[in-house]
């Protein structure tokens, strides 16, 4: 006898003061994020939920098939999983909305067998989340979304890659999407 299969539901732990550590993949893969199109519409949400749910953005990658955030929520009240949708879901539906009126060739590569959500733009499910609890734990995760570029090849040095926080925090230059420098602690602050 066959059961249907539940999917488990992402627990996260809304801890006031933790910074989050997010990370998400396309679709199957895929490299959805390789277009400045798609790329843009992520910046956008990005800019977008930080303003709405009111937190900072530490640092950031944003490879062609998948994502990492840093970021500290600054109310004492708040929903990563409100955050997670709130980003997410305008990259999706924008995306599926111009490629299956643009492209409708490439919107073949979203979709799915699934009655409900016939295209995908993220890999089913939450991503991953992990709250950082302490400066040494900050830092490494800061290090590897710079270095995550230069891991995959993409680039010699992290400040080359364009879609990263890196050139905000190395070159003193504004990226893509607003990072908050004044609210990242030093080590004795956190």
């Amino acid at each position: 006898m066959k059961y249907p299969h539940k999917k488990s539901k992402a627990i996260h732990f809304n801890n006031p003061g933790d910074p989050h550590g997010l990370s998400f993949i396309c679709y199957k893969n895929r490299k959805f994020l390789n277009y400045n199109r798609t790329r843009n519409y992520f910046v956008d949400a990005i800019n977008r939920a930080s303003v709405r749910f009111n937190f900072d953005v530490w640092a950031y990658v944003i490879m062609p098939e998948h994502v990492h955030l840093l970021i500290y929520p600054k109310n004492e009240v708040y929903s990563i999983s409100n955050i997670l949708k709130s980003i997410k879901q305008p990259v999706a539906r924008k995306t599926a909305n111009f490629l299956r009126s643009e492209m409708p060739d490439l919107a073949n590569l979203m979709k799915t067998k699934e009655k409900h959500h016939p295209y995908r733009f993220w890999q089913d499910g939450c991503g991953h989340d992990r709250n950082i609890r302490n400066y040494s734990e900050l830092m490494n995760y800061f290090d590897y979304i710079h270095n995550n570029p230069v891991k995959k090849g993409l680039v010699e040095n992290p400040v080359e890659w364009y879609w990263s926080s890196a050139r905000d925090w190395y070159l003193d230059v504004e990226g893509p999407i607003r990072v908050s420098r004044a609210s990242f602690p030093g080590k004795n602050e956190f």
